[in-house]
């Protein structure tokens, strides 16, 4: 019998968060394929925002996906190589020349903006910052935010928004169970916040956040989830509205909310649907937010789109996290698209206005920008190196391609390299130190302390 003749292929991919992951279980998966992955990766630790955005009092997400990434990370056709960063210590044009291909799975590593005044000031702050910092990314374990004051606002209500809510109003007690960084979990014992305020510029039935993450705000202890019922639409409006199953349960959770009474919880959660910031005000640093009230208009297509009343408020708060989405970054040796902020690719080839660049690929928030859960990780991926395997077969591999002596020149140039060994090392110690505390893991949070145990 016959069968397909093995291609063999050497295969970079930039990035080992989920996209990156998913791409290689893809890629090992293929019986036509003989494939040699080496995975490079800024930080020296992988998983990307499995470790650096997943709330930490979400444990089982970490599980699952950390057993899974495991397996194919100690696969004998993978090769982990940390602390490198392409457009630094290599090249992209270096990689395309040692590679049959090259997959960016970066991620988006910047936000979008408000684009109002005020939002420069002292305070105001991403909330992709705030959660790399209680995550322990080390470029963020340094950042001091003030939470001295009684009121915090976050403007967005996706998950973000509602994870970041989550975390400031979470009792210490259960936080200190979790891998919540240290230097985050000491200054959240200290926290005077006492209400966070969550705006979103649409109403309910257009909320950013999915129904796990809004439905687990119902057994907050000690929180109370405050939701006006006048916000929410009247049962006759979201059939007409022709709202899918996923809404009106969506609907259904915030009438429970609603419906509840207010207790003597000495923490709360507010939800300000139809509401956006306008003005952050204060000499300084923030001390107001200036919010206008809006209403929906349908506009082409039956869209709705959010408009401006007169109506118009002021929050006192020393605290704003802006959760209004991630954004992509330009890329050395790449072409990118600013309207979008991806790297211009079709279907995960990456191009230039139109023209393919032959062996250079893209997956996950850099392909097709920042949105979905990890999960959508996976489908992206598929789609990528499927895109990839037909230009294998249309056009073999080049017998001048050298992973090896690419990676020799690096480790010249990048001493600290952290290979998979080093890795374990770290994650060896991170565990034990937690096992001690009755916790997952006690996150080394800065570059020297990884260093320290990887070497």
């Amino acid at each position: 019998m016959g069968g397909k003749t093995q291609v063999d292929t050497s295969v970079a991919i930039v990035g080992s968060g989920p996209a990156g992951m998913y791409a290689i279980e893809h890629l090992l998966e293929q019986t036509d394929l003989n494939v040699e992955i080496d995975l490079y990766e800024k930080l020296p630790t992988p998983w990307g925002l499995v470790r650096a955005g997943v709330a930490p009092d979400h444990p089982e997400k970490k599980l699952v996906v950390d057993r899974l990434f495991n397996y194919y990370l100690n696969h004998p056709r993978v090769r982990f190589i940390g602390n490198v960063e392409i457009g630094e210590d290599l090249r992209h044009a270096e990689l395309a020349q040692h590679y049959d291909a090259v997959i960016y799975a970066i991620g988006a590593t910047s936000d979008a903006q408000l684009g109002i005044p005020g939002e420069e000031l002292e305070g105001s702050w991403a909330a992709r910052e705030f959660v790399a910092w209680y995550n322990g990314h080390p470029e963020f374990s340094h950042l001091k935010f003030d939470l001295s004051c009684k009121h915090a606002v976050i403007v967005g209500n996706g998950n973000v928004a509602l994870d970041v809510a989550r975390i400031l109003t979470t009792s210490p007690e259960t936080l200190a169970k979790t891998d919540m960084a240290d230097h985050a979990m000491d200054a959240l014992r200290n926290s005077h916040i006492e209400e966070v305020t969550i705006l979103g510029r649409r109403g309910p039935l257009q909320g950013a956040f999915n129904n796990p993450e809004l439905e687990e705000l119902q057994h907050l202890e000690g929180v109370d989830v405050v939701v006006d019922v006048e916000d929410l639409p009247a049962e006759n409006e979201v059939v007409l509205d022709n709202a899918n199953w996923e809404t009106e349960r969506k609907v259904k959770a915030l009438a429970r909310l609603a419906a509840r009474q207010v207790s003597d919880a000495h923490k709360k959660i507010t939800y300000c649907f139809l509401t956006s910031p306008v003005e952050f005000v204060g000499d300084d640093k923030v001390e107001q937010v200036l919010v206008v009230r809006n209403h929906l208009e349908h506009v082409e297509k039956g869209k709705l789109q959010a408009r401006p009343t007169e109506e118009k408020s002021l929050l006192g708060t020393g605290l704003v996290l802006r959760a209004i989405g991630y954004r992509g970054n330009p890329f050395p040796g790449l072409p990118f698209d600013e309207h979008r902020g991806v790297i211009e690719n079709q279907n995960g080839r990456v191009c230039d206005k139109g023209n393919v660049l032959p062996g250079v690929y893209v997956t996950g928030w850099i392909k097709r920008g920042p949105n979905g859960l990890i999960g959508t990780n996976k489908k992206c991926a598929a789609q990528t190196v499927q895109k990839l395997i037909e230009d294998t077969h249309a056009s073999p591999a080049s017998e001048d391609k050298s992973p090896a002596a690419l990676v020799e020149q690096l480790c010249q140039r990048n001493p600290k390299i952290v290979y998979l060994n080093n890795w374990q090392q770290i994650d060896h110690a991170e565990r034990l130190a937690g096992r001690v505390q009755q916790r997952p893991r006690v996150k080394l949070t800065s570059i020297d302390q990884l260093f320290a145990e990887a070497f």
